[in-house]
């Protein structure tokens, strides 16, 4: 006797009405796998079924193209979606396949592209933004004469305020941000993206490292705090400084050393007294 793992899929009557002209009718073969356990067996049965599937999910994938994928990626995305809906299909539940399977693929691109191509981390709700601006700007840009979509008009078609609007908007260019090289449009010298970054102020260590040693200085003896204000502030050479104080120059030098060497190691041993 035939079993049904003999047949392959039927593409269905013209009789029989579906909302997918490539739903192959692979009824038999669901109940057929239902019934067999795990094994080599059941394993063809459903790679069968997967490849009499797979015109209906590559459409699918189609739908997603020029969005930052490559076709090929998303036809693999959309595979994969169909071989989990065909493994966990359940045909007790009374829902036709092509039911279960739409919405698995689909799930299964969506979330492709909300893990793997979104360059700049861009929080879910604003994701769901963009997805519904989108879709009223290519509706409304088919049915008015300008090109130019205004925000008034998007957010009556979508329910969405303007500001939610403008938000969906500027997340529609997070997924390929410009290069930091790009020309800045309107620019004829060449001025970059890059240029318009500040670089790092050097003036703002010395102002961490001053901050840093203050509470030091307060405690230092003042001949000590006299000295460094001489030779760092007042800009004078240890001779001046020796001559000033009426001490001999190599006492001069030993003094500042100790005492940087005393400030440097309590600024160190206590970050957060500073």
């Amino acid at each position: 006797m035939t079993t049904a793992a003999q047949h392959t899929a039927r593409p269905r009557s013209g009789s029989s009405k579906h909302p997918h002209d490539d739903a192959p009718d692979t009824d038999a073969e669901f109940r057929e796998m239902a019934r067999l356990p795990e094994g080599p067996e059941k394993e063809a049965l459903r790679q069968r079924v997967v490849e009499a599937w797979m015109p209906m999910a590559q459409r699918l994938a189609r739908q997603y193209r020029n969005r930052g994928e490559s076709l090929e990626d998303l036809e693999q995305v959309a595979a994969l979606g169909l071989v989990k809906a065909v493994k966990r299909y359940d045909p007790e539940h009374g829902t036709a396949f092509a039911g279960f399977a739409v919405p698995t693929v689909v799930g299964e691109i969506k979330r492709h592209f909300r893990d793997h191509l979104w360059v700049l981390h861009v929080p879910r709700r604003v994701q769901e933004l963009r997805n519904r601006v989108r879709a009223a700007h290519r509706e409304l840009s088919h049915s008015l004469d300008d090109a130019t979509v205004p925000t008034e008009a998007i957010a009556e078609r979508t329910g969405l305020s303007e500001k939610e609007v403008r938000i969906g908007m500027e997340a529609m260019g997070s997924f390929t941000p410009l290069s930091l090289d790009a020309q800045l449009t309107g620019a004829d010298d060449g001025y970059s993206l890059a240029d318009t970054l500040g670089g790092q102020e050097p003036a703002y260590d010395r102002v961490v490292d001053r901050e840093a040693v203050r509470p030091g200085l307060g405690r230092l003896p003042a001949r000590e705090r006299q000295i460094l204000y001489m030779r760092f502030f007042c800009d004078m050479t240890q001779s001046r400084i020796a001559e000033q104080l009426g001490i001999s120059q190599m006492h001069v030098s030993r003094l500042i050393n100790r005492t940087c060497s005393t400030l440097r190691a309590q600024a160190l041993a206590e970050p957060s007294a500073n």
